[in-house]
């Protein structure tokens, strides 16, 4: 038997589909074999079984049979488009199948956590996923420790949102001592969770922002969020006033808080070119180190003096980095890109 053809059977067999189905094909002329064997066994061959991926692949998207016949009958058809929209409808189904899949993990996990939920605890955690699938694909989940929801780390943030509450109801303001030490482990809880990522860190603040639903599955609300962000300031600014006058205190203090959103955006551009290696030389770089020089000259004013203070109080005070998603690294690259304009 020529191994180049098959028989009705062996097509169907291998297609997955019945005889009766490649008999109505070939009586409406929409899949004819090519050739017959001498026992009159119809014979498909390589263009035959082509023709026939075609067929199936249009019937997936929707397609008649009526104008399937109509669509390959000319003979422009493209073909290759055929096999593309075939590729990427797969991967959609994957993707799906891979986002349903970490719904499942996530409601086993708490389930093995504690007894079993409710079913408004169902559709809350399915809404909460959804919610993040909204904001980071499926591969950044995987990377996204925040999104890990262990017994431990929820313990920890919920501990954390319940002592920034009770600081808020008990009146306590966001220059206290008190304050600012919570802010430092809030902030740094939530630069571990967001895997030391700015760019995750813009999105999970830019989804607290926008999404009612993060805010109520969090009790992060927008004035929580602002006290606490205050209170980190405040305790960044108790750090400097050890190395700048009075004066110069002033102006950062009225400074403080500014341009957050352009910061962690600026801040997330340079994680990315770190990286991905681009040289600090780069007109990326060098455009990434401008705004950042303007930025910062904006906060701080641009007195050469008050820039050394600046300086040796980031040498002299590693925890002015603490949760900030800024490194050492960074502050480098910054600065090697910065000279290259001179």
């Amino acid at each position: 038997m020529d191994k180049s053809v098959l028989k009705i059977g062996e097509l169907a067999a291998r297609s997955g589909l019945t005889v009766r189905a490649l008999h109505h094909y070939d009586s409406i002329g929409l899949l004819t074999p090519s050739a017959r064997a001498g026992s009159g066994y119809r014979l498909y061959n390589r263009t035959d079984v082509a023709r026939l991926h075609n067929i199936q692949a249009l019937r997936r998207f929707g397609m008649s049979l009526a104008d399937i016949a109509t669509f390959l009958a000319s003979p422009d058809a493209p073909f290759a488009d055929i096999v593309a929209q075939q590729i990427a409808a797969l991967g959609k189904q994957i993707e799906q199948a891979t986002a349903l899949r970490a719904q499942l993990a996530q409601l086993q996990q708490q389930m093995a956590s504690g007894s079993d939920p409710e079913l408004e605890d169902w559709l809350a955690a399915l809404e909460h996923m959804n919610l993040y699938e909204r904001y980071f694909t499926p591969e950044e989940l995987r990377r996204l420790p925040f999104w890990q929801q262990d017994a431990r780390r929820n313990a920890a943030w919920i501990a954390l949102v319940g002592e920034a509450e009770t600081l808020m109801a008990q009146g306590v303001p966001a220059d206290d001592p008190q304050a600012g030490a919570l802010s430092e482990r809030w902030m740094q809880t939530l630069e571990r969770d967001t895997a030391a990522n700015p760019e995750f860190a813009r999105r999970l603040t830019l989804m607290l922002d926008q999404e009612a639903a993060a805010q109520q599955h969090t009790r992060i609300t927008p004035a929580l969020k602002q006290y606490v962000s205050a209170a980190f300031g405040a305790r960044k600014l108790c750090i400097y006033a050890k190395y700048l006058s009075a004066d110069e205190m002033r102006g950062m203090r009225e400074n403080s808080g500014k341009n957050q959103n352009e910061w962690i955006a600026l801040i997330a551009a340079v994680h990315r070119h770190l990286e991905t290696g681009i040289p600090h030389d780069a007109p990326s770089a060098q455009a990434l180190a401008r705004q950042w020089m303007a930025l910062y000259l904006a906060q701080i004013g641009g007195d050469p003096a008050t820039l050394a203070k600046i300086r040796a109080a980031h040498d002299q005070e590693p925890a002015l980095l603490n949760g900030t998603w800024v490194t050492p690294a960074m502050l480098d690259y910054i600065r090697l890109s910065y000279a290259t304009l001179a």
